[in-house]
Formats: C-alpha cells, structure tokens, sequence
C-alpha cells in the first residue's frame, strides 16, 4: 500500500468517526416526543447550533431559545437563535450570549420544558463570570491553564468555581421544570460533569480543588480570582442536590462510538482494529512515542496481532507550552512519533481533532507517512526545531500532509489511527 493509499484508508476512518456524531444523525434518535406547553431550547458548544438545527427538523415550529456556538460553526435555524462567539478564550459575546440563556433558564415555570444541547466547547462559549470576577480575569485564567499542562478535568475545576452558569448553576436557574440536556462528550471517560464544564449537572468538585490546581501548576492569576476561590458564595451545586430532581441527561455521541464507527471501516478494507481506548491523556509528544514503539511492535514481532491492523485512540492529550509555534495537540503528537519512528517503513498515522480545528487554526490535524520527515527536510524544516518550537502546523504543511476539513460541527475528542502494514 503505497502513501497516497495509506492516507486514504486512514482519512476514511476519520470521515467515519466524526459521521457517527453528527448531531443531524444522533440527535433525532435520542429525542423523546416533543412536550405540551412551553419549550425552550438552549445550548453551548461547537456542535450547539448543529443540535439546535437537528431539533426544529425533528420537534416543527413553536420553539424559542438561543445556544451559542464557536465563530463559523452556526447552523441555519428558524426560530432558536444562534450566537456565535470566541474559543478557547472567551469574548464579550461569549459573556452576553450566557447572560440570555440565563435569563431564560429563569423564565421557565413548573409546567415548561427545557432542552439543553451541550458539547464540547461549551465551557469557554458559556462564559458568565462569578461575583467579583471580570471578563478579562477569566480570559487571563484561560490562557494560563491553556499553557500550564493542566488536564481538561482540571481546567473545568478551576472554569465551574469562577462561573455563575456552569458547574451545575444553570440547572438551579431551569428549576423547577423538566430538563433534559443532551450532550455530545468531548472528554476522556465521558463524565458529565465535565462536559463544557456540566452547567446542567451537579459537580464532585469543590473550591477547594480549584485552589490547589492553580498552586499544583504555579498558574499567576490576579487578585480577584483568589478571593472567588475563597468565596464560599462560588461553590458549585453537589450531584445530589434536589434542584436535579427533575433533571435527565443524556449521551448521545462519544469517543467510543466514533473509534468504533472507524474499526467497521477498517475491517471493511481487510485491516484489523485495535482499539487502546478513548480517554487516553498525557503530553502529546509522549504518546507519540509510545504508539510509535507498538507499531514497531507489530512490525518486529507480529505482536500483539499481525499486520496489516490499525491502533485507534481517542481522549485529549496537553502540550506544555515551549515555543511560539503553530501548533495543537494532535500535530505534537504526530512529530513525537516521527521522531521515534524515523523513518520506519510500512507505519502511517493520522491525528485530528474531530471538531476540525487543533490548536486554535482551521486545521483539523495530519497524516504521517515514512517519506514525510525527508519531505518536510526538503521544505527546509527540521524535525528537532519543529517539536522545541511546538510547530507542528507549520511542518506538516511543507510536508504537504495537513488534514483541513473546515468547521464539522460536531466534536468528540481527538481522534488518533496509526495503520502497520
């Protein structure tokens, strides 16, 4: 299988695991029949406005609501309104959009429904700052943990205890009606509690555990953020508090389903799957390596099955921050394994993010092939340089290997396949 072919097969799979969480297939068959009385529908994610479209085609005419969406990602609807605004770091039309859907939350009676449509992306998207806490604080707390090498986990921690919306808050403003949230997970393990931070969840975290967070990373933040922390006022909703008394959430489109949407296309084509699992975590560059070292494996010793099979993975990696480079996540991952590859033959991969975008460019991720480092080398760029600098943007478009799919309007994690031939 020569690399234009390897990189079809591979870019297939892909296609497959971000189709199977395209809210148009997966939120109609998660949808009971539509209520009596009163619906509203809000929402916060890069898949928001694709889940809201979904509603209305499914639901009809006589809805109200508003969800809010990464810039590009809206989605033509009749009468849910669609706000667009900044990610990963939030905007004034970030904090305007949450203050509304929180104003509607409040409007609701007993007898009302609410529908909340949450994914990945929520948490910077719904941004309404804490009592005390400005616009710019939070924007100054994002960039840091976007830096620090903090887990996802960690960084919805410290975004619930500086929030008036997420963590729960937003359920407390639904009460006392029905609420049903569907959501699309974006995170390992797929705890709802995590998804863009769980504004209609309770949550098992507390200030405490912010608090220690920014010292464990040694995160600069201004005054202000500590005194939220200190706030008692601040604390989040716990699981079992009785505003979720009339409260469901639902999963409609996971890691899991999206690798196992990738292994059907895989068998199709006479490779077998191996699937290392969905949340795995840890900096990009090493687990690029290590998934270099199991391909090899295979090659080498026919281990743990023969070739030809593929090892697909999904969950969100960090990259600590070391140069000024355009870089994400799933480009850092694909340099650490070519640098532990070197040049193997018969091992090609591929890392993109589901959403289409890795880092904070239009650029989903990569394939790597055998010939790439020696393509990139005569572009004039290094492979060494590349990882110091975090640029793995730059080096995988002079090896003429990107992967840039605009905007998909859904988001299920990164997705991770590297094929052994």
């Amino acid at each position: 299988m020569n690399d234009d072919l390897a990189a079809s097969v591979l870019r297939s799979m892909f296609d497959a695991a971000v189709g199977s969480a395209d809210p148009l297939v997966c939120v109609p068959a998660a949808l009971p029949p539509r209520p009596k009385g009163r619906v509203v529908v809000i929402g916060a994610g890069k898949a928001s406005a694709r889940m809201a479209q979904a509603v209305e085609a499914a639901w009809g005419e006589g809805l109200e609501g508003l969800v809010v969406t990464r810039y590009g990602h809206g989605a033509p609807c009749r009468s849910i309104k669609i706000i667009e605004a900044a990610h990963p770091v939030p905007d004034a039309a970030g904090q305007a959009a949450a203050a509304q859907i929180l104003q509607l939350a409040q409007s609701l009676g007993p007898d009302d429904t609410c529908l909340a449509l949450i994914s990945g992306g929520g948490s910077a998207l719904l941004t309404l700052p804490a009592a005390g806490v400005t616009l710019h604080d939070k924007q100054t707390v994002n960039a840091a943990l976007l830096a620090s090498g903090a887990s996802i986990d960690e960084m919805n921690s410290l975004r619930k205890h500086l929030s008036a919306i997420k963590g729960g808050r937003l359920a407390a403003a639904v009460a006392p009606a029905q609420l049903l949230t569907l959501m699309i997970s974006d995170v390992p393990g797929d705890d709802p509690a995590v998804i863009a931070s769980g504004p209609t969840v309770g949550d098992p975290t507390t200030l405490a555990d912010a608090r220690h967070i920014l010292s464990r990373y040694n995160i600069s933040v201004p005054k202000t953020i500590h005194a939220a922390l200190k706030d008692h006022r601040n604390e989040t909703p716990a699981i079992d508090d009785q505003i979720f008394e009339r409260s469901e959430a639902c999963l409609i489109a996971t890691p899991q389903m999206a690798l196992e949407a990738a292994a059907k296309v895989a068998r199709a084509a006479g490779i077998t799957p191996l699937i290392l699992g969905d949340a795995l975590e840890g900096e990009a560059r090493e687990l690029g390596r290590v998934m270099a070292g199991m391909a090899k494996q295979i090659r080498r010793h026919a281990q743990p099955v023969p070739a030809p099979c593929v090892l697909l993975s999904g969950g969100e990696t960090t990259v600590t921050l070391r140069g000024k480079g355009r870089g994400g996540r799933n480009v850092e991952c694909l340099l650490g394994m070519a640098q532990a590859l070197q040049g193997a033959t018969g091992i090609h991969a591929i890392c993109a993010d589901t959403d289409g975008v890795d880092g904070i460019e239009e650029i989903a991720g990569a394939t790597l092939h055998p010939d790439t480092v020696m393509r990139a080398a005569r572009a004039g760029y290094r492979l060494d340089a590349a990882l110091a600098e975090n640029d793995g943007h730059s080096y995988f478009e002079a090896a003429a290997t990107q992967i840039i799919t605009g905007p998909t309007l859904t988001n299920v994690n990164d997705f991770r396949a590297v094929l052994v031939l």
